[in-house]
């Protein structure tokens, strides 16, 4: 019965006389076979990526599943599935592709489920409450169907279309085309058709990204107030009809033997609604090449003219202009000085590949600037003056000299000039505008200015600049005399300035003054519990010997703390004790210069084999432990504060001179 209904809204949408009809109602019987499906159950499945064979019709032509685009992701998708171009004639989710794993399911309880990888939701129908489907359905018309009990129609593409119509799929009021973005992204893009809730066909910019319409660049106009739907029949007529059926405004007049062509109407990225054809054999298709032909009179027949708005970008982007090429196709292209915003995207404009004109200064850059003229070329509604009567040389020095002009149209003594950015550029052997393209010159750059009818003031700045160079280099060169000159004074002093405390006659070391004394640090005398002791030479005119002390652990030391406990050092005089010769303390070098002692080690004859008995080791440490006021009555404590002491420990250790 669902089948016989279909059939006799299509025959009556040919608008054919009644006796006929009657006589094609005796023939349905024959021709449902053309409508049969194969069921697609509940809990059946489609995973994206992974081999599952998609949900195909009874013939095979229509196919549902996961078509691949490109590297973004999957669309869950009806095409045409006998031709190697797998044309995808809807899709449920062109804004928010699918990624692998992704998957598709009829569920138990009739719903039409599109999850992500992670189990997100993506899209689902039907979206209303209710009870869900029994099983669904690719049809051969294209259509794919949600049926309930007894076959009724739940849900189906045909009532939710994306860029295609196909043959028997029909557009309600209110019902919407919607470009892709591009040729191969299916996006919402610029431009849809829409049948308006007054019945009239309109085909308008959008305000991308959203699908917020801007200007009506075509419109059957006759319709409005009558117009009910968008007839599209097996026969490739497509037009608008009245609620009594009456046929209001034809839109397709193209007859096609359907039984040998595929045929769709798409709104492709362009803005243009074509009819297209693909045999289904190679024999059937006789006349036709096996590729998708174009029918005529396609919509509108040149986009380039039909788009004129003060707002939007046009039918090619900002600072570009539209052309129509031998194939009847608009393709959109940079003006001279300008380049793709985006080559990848010719549609997103141009950019300016100069510097704009100095409004500082106009008058100045005007010999930085020429004209590239452009024949049958025009920018509409980009303009903010016109002059009349004025001549085309009259027009050039207008622009020339104001440099909110970008360009400059001319055309019966009329001349407007335009700034950016340029709106609806288009270029047509009908119009007869020129359009006066001002660009920079080649070897200008932005801010040079032509001081050619000035010979004078180029040789005075030239003047000006050679002797402001000659007086910097003989700068320079007086200023390097003098560096070098400082430098060898230095460099000529052998002997090093030390420093020395105040009353006491210590020397104050730079770091590398002993690390050449020491030869690098290379002669090592002994090693005590603060760091090694190495022989050195200095350089003054006796070239005394002196052993160095590394204190490793007073690095982190405060210079203040070193230097009090060197003044305790320096002022400790003992008959057992080295003479201190002076220090370092630079960054976290910390220093001491002793006499140095031939005997054999500092430390030997205390802490060494051949060391005295206990007696005398503790007599010759209390004596020095009483110098620094580190020792008490108690042999004990003069013990302890032996070893906790830091000068009495360095002064055992580094400073004994044997008896």
């Amino acid at each position: 019965m669902r089948c016989l209904r279909i059939q006799y809204l299509h025959i009556m949408n040919l608008q054919l006389p009644y006796c006929f009809c009657f006589f094609l109602l005796l023939q349905l019987p024959f021709s449902t076979n053309g409508q049969a499906y194969k069921n697609v159950s509940l809990g059946t499945s489609l995973t994206a990526a992974s081999g599952d064979l998609p949900w195909t019709s009874p013939s095979g032509e229509f196919a549902f599943g996961f078509q691949q685009v490109g590297d973004a992701g999957y669309l869950l998708a009806i095409w045409f599935n006998k031709i190697p171009e797998r044309t995808i004639v809807w899709s449920a989710n062109r804004n928010n592709l699918a990624q692998r794993g992704s998957t598709v399911q009829l569920t138990a309880d009739g719903q039409l489920v599109l999850n992500n990888q992670s189990g997100t939701r993506i899209w689902t129908r039907p979206e209303l409450g209710g009870s869900g489907a029994d099983y669904a359905a690719m049809l051969d018309t294209g259509n794919f169907m949600l049926a309930g009990q007894a076959g009724a129609n739940l849900w189906q593409s045909f009532d939710q279309p994306t860029d295609t119509l196909l043959p028997t799929q029909n557009l309600n009021l209110g019902g919407e085309l919607i470009a892709p973005y591009l040729e191969k992204n299916y996006s919402d893009g610029r431009f849809k058709l829409i049948l308006q809730d007054d019945g009239n066909l309109v085909m308008h910019t959008t305000a991308y990204p959203l699908t917020t319409s801007i200007f009506a660049y075509w419109t059957t106009q006759s319709s409005i107030g009558s117009g009910h739907q968008l007839i599209f029949n097996q026969s490739g007529y497509m037009y608008v009809v009245a609620t009594n059926g009456t046929i209001l405004n034809p839109v397709f007049s193209n007859s096609v033997p359907s039984q040998d062509l595929y045929l769709r109407a798409t709104i492709d990225y362009d803005g243009v609604f074509r009819q297209y054809v693909y045999p289904k054999t190679a024999s059937g298709g006789k006349r036709w090449a096996m590729n998708w032909t174009t029918l005529p009179n396609s919509i509108p027949s040149n986009i380039c003219l039909a788009i004129r708005y003060s707002a939007g970008s046009g039918a090619c982007g900002f600072n570009s202009y539209c052309t129509l090429g031998d194939d009847q196709r608009p393709s959109c292209r940079c003006p001279p000085g300008y380049t793709f915003s985006d080559h990848d995207d010719e549609r997103k404009g141009c950019k300016k590949t100069f510097i704009s004109q100095d409004c500082d200064h106009p008058s100045q850059e005007i010999d930085s600037f020429e004209f590239r003229d452009m024949p049958n070329t025009n920018f509409p509604y980009a303009d903010y003056e016109v002059f009349s009567p004025v001549d085309e040389d009259w027009c050039r020095q207008s622009c020339l000299s104001d440099c909110y002009c970008d360009v400059a149209t001319f055309i019966d003594g009329k001349c407007w000039k335009k700034r950016g950015p340029l709106l609806n550029g288009v270029t047509d052997p009908s119009l007869r505008d020129k359009a006066l393209m001002k660009v920079r010159i080649a070897n200008w750059t932005a801010g040079s200015s032509a001081k050619k009818r000035d010979p004078s003031a180029l040789i005075v700045t030239g003047s000006v600049l050679l002797g402001s160079s000659i007086f910097l280099i003989v700068l320079s060169l007086l200023g390097i005399y003098v560096f070098f000159t400082r430098w060898n004074r230095q460099k000529r002093k052998v002997i090093p300035q030390h420093h020395v405390i105040r009353d006491m006659n210590l020397q104050n070391f730079t770091y590398n003054e002993l690390e050449t004394a020491t030869g690098g640090f290379d002669e090592e005398l002994g090693r005590g519990a603060f760091g090694p002791v190495y022989k050195g030479v200095l350089g003054d005119e006796d070239k005394q010997i002196i052993a160095v002390k590394k204190l490793e652990k007073m690095a982190g030391e405060g210079e203040t703390e070193f230097k009090t406990e060197v003044k305790v050092i320096g002022r400790t005089n003992h008959k057992n004790l080295v003479q201190l010769v002076g220090f370092c303390n630079e960054g976290q070098h910390r220093l001491l210069v002793y006499e140095y002692m031939s005997s054999g080690s500092l430390s030997n004859y205390i802490f060494g084999d051949s060391r005295p008995n206990w007696h005398r080791r503790m007599q010759i440490a209390f004596g020095i432990t009483m110098l620094t006021g580190t020792a008490d009555n108690d042999t004990m404590d003069c013990r302890t504060h032996i070893i906790t002491s830091i000068p009495a420990f360095v002064f055992i250790e580094n400073r004994l001179r044997p008896p």
